[in-house]
């Protein structure tokens, strides 16, 4: 299975917000809580813990050309999985190789696993992604959820 189709098969269109400003991470993250947890993804948890965990161990990524950032929290506060995509947040995250730095976010892929070997594995997928600029560029262009799924589509 391609890459693409890995990630492809978590996504979930309720939970891809395309051209969505937060202003910080606590926003964006109470936002997709919000919405996750009503429609049964997580629970009463996911957002306390996902906002610790980017505390302490930050997933801002500084790619050649843009920021992306790939938060995640316990798989015991997932009741379902799925990956939730925002593009173009331009919020700030701090770096994952270097704390003390931050990096503009404009694709941020929040990932609901709770089944550690397959976060893993996702993670991969997700880094030989990244590692297209013209893809992701395509992401942070796509108007619409029905767009960034099929750009997933291998």
């Amino acid at each position: 299975m391609g890459e693409k189709s890995q990630v492809r098969k978590h996504l979930k269109k309720e939970l891809i917000f395309p051209n969505q400003k937060f202003a910080t991470t606590d926003d964006l993250f109470t936002s997709i809580a919000n919405k996750a947890k009503e429609l049964g993804y997580v629970n009463d948890q996911f957002l306390t813990k996902i906002k610790k965990r980017e505390a302490e161990f930050p997933t801002g990524l500084q790619l050649a050309e843009q920021g992306v950032a790939i938060p995640h929290t316990d798989a015991d506060t997932i009741k379902k999985e799925f990956i939730a995509v925002v593009t173009n947040s331009n919020t700030q995250f701090h770096r994952m190789d270097d704390p003390s730095q931050a990096v503009t976010a404009n694709a941020v892929f929040v990932l609901g696993l709770n089944q550690p070997h397959a976060q893993l594995q996702l993670l991969q997928s997700l880094m030989a992604l990244f590692q297209d600029n013209e893809f992701l560029n395509q992401v942070e262009a796509a108007k619409t959820a029905d767009e960034i799924l099929k750009l997933f589509e291998d």
